[in-house]
């Protein structure tokens, strides 16, 4: 097993809160970390029928079983628990208590913030990061290798080829999601639009061109795309709202949280394939941004991430709030720093002042150095940069 980062936070968490709840994409490695953090623990998954129904039908019955507590697995799929756990938990005043996991942000979140608020501990797992496959000694000295694998687990416990992953992942899983979730009729047209998706990783996302392009409308789109943020497969980069004296691009943008996923959704057939691909840098600024996503989730933070675009077209990748200050994050799949690089943060300094932080620009390369006040940093190393997490 690869040591996953959040293990410690959780640790943590247990210390201070009576449940703990680890939420994040199906088969990101959630079961596996809280058993191993937990061994202890009795597993009850509520992906079992008989368990489910159980849960449901009796909840009470259901949890005065665990008198030391439990883990209970995909806990949304039994809503009526929550409110026993609340009463549970009050009385008996343990922490770590329990520890609930879900796939499915609606299900557990929700149900958290309605019954559970100030007893859960939190944390979001995200597929593997590069910081913890180096850890597991898989050499990833590959970008494009690495970028056409992604970071699910199965791929490297498991040595299952991407292509047969992912197939089976999105029918499995996603899909079978989205069924519970939404009443679709036709996948063939839910699968057009995750292939649409993929196809507008990075850009500013237009859902009356996301709509047309897959037949369906505009309030169905962003149903579909609520139902992918909840599970964990997209998500959107918001702008940053200071104006600076001038007008703002309002709009999000849309990307994967595994570039695998997407890589596949692409049909991206190889390595080679993907290092000549014209989606090649959007994928690469996913794979960026998932790694600061994942430094700030396993360590119990939410997202401080933002982009920044005015109506002249100047641009910031990334900005990290830090507090009242402003991180500037250019990101570049290029191997060779050209001075162009530099062009968006130059004049995001000059428009920003003093609320701007040392600015840093993650690339294809792989070395560390600074030029011309920026600190260039490459893209495996974004994990071991404090400023950026």
């Amino acid at each position: 097993m690869i040591q996953r980062t959040a293990e410690d936070t959780i640790k943590e968490l247990s210390k201070y809160f009576p449940v703990i709840a680890v939420t994040g994409p199906r088969q990101s490695g959630k079961t596996t970390l809280v058993q191993h953090v937990f061994p202890e623990k009795m597993y009850v998954s509520l992906e079992n029928i008989d368990q489910m129904e159980l849960a449901n039908d009796d909840p009470r019955g259901f949890l005065e079983r665990f008198k030391e507590g439990a883990i209970l697995d995909e806990v949304q799929r039994a809503p009526k628990l929550f409110s026993y756990l609340q009463t549970i938990v009050d009385l008996d005043k343990r922490q770590g208590l329990f520890v609930l996991t879900g796939s499915q942000q609606f299900g557990l979140v929700s149900k958290i913030t309605q019954s559970l608020a100030g007893r859960v501990g939190l944390i979001h797992l995200l597929p593997f990061s590069i910081a913890e496959l180096k850890r597991g000694n898989i050499s990833i000295s590959d970008l494009d290798w690495l970028m056409l694998n992604g970071f699910y687990p199965a791929v490297y416990d498991r040595n299952i080829p991407p292509p047969i992953w992912y197939a089976n992942y999105v029918a499995t899983y996603i899909e079978r999601d989205v069924r519970q979730l939404l009443n679709i009729k036709d996948l063939s047209i839910f699968q057009r639009f995750l292939r649409m998706c993929a196809a507008r990783t990075g850009q500013l996302l237009n859902l009356a061109s996301l709509g047309n392009d897959c037949g369906i409308s505009h309030n169905t789109v962003k149903a579909w795309l609520s139902i992918l943020e909840a599970s964990y497969i997209v998500f959107l980069l918001y702008p940053h709202h200071k104006n600076f004296g001038k007008r703002l691009v309002k709009t999000p943008k849309l990307y994967f949280y595994d570039t695998g996923l997407a890589a596949w959704l692409l049909n991206i057939q190889d390595a080679d394939h993907l290092s000549i691909h014209p989606m090649r840098g959007a994928l690469f600024e996913s794979l960026v941004l998932g790694e600061m996503l994942k430094a700030r989730f396993n360590r119990g933070k939410v997202s401080n991430l933002f982009f920044w675009r005015n109506n002249l077209g100047i641009e910031i990748d990334v900005l990290i709030e830090k507090g009242d200050t402003l991180v500037p994050v250019e990101v570049k799949s290029g191997k060779t720093i050209t001075q162009d690089f530099f062009t968006g943060i130059n004049k995001w300094q000059n428009i920003a002042g003093p609320l701007s932080k040392e600015p840093y620009l993650v690339y294809g390369g792989d070395q560390r150095y600074t030029r011309s006040g920026i600190t260039i940093i490459p893209w495996d190393k974004v994990e071991d940069e404090e400023a950026l997490l």
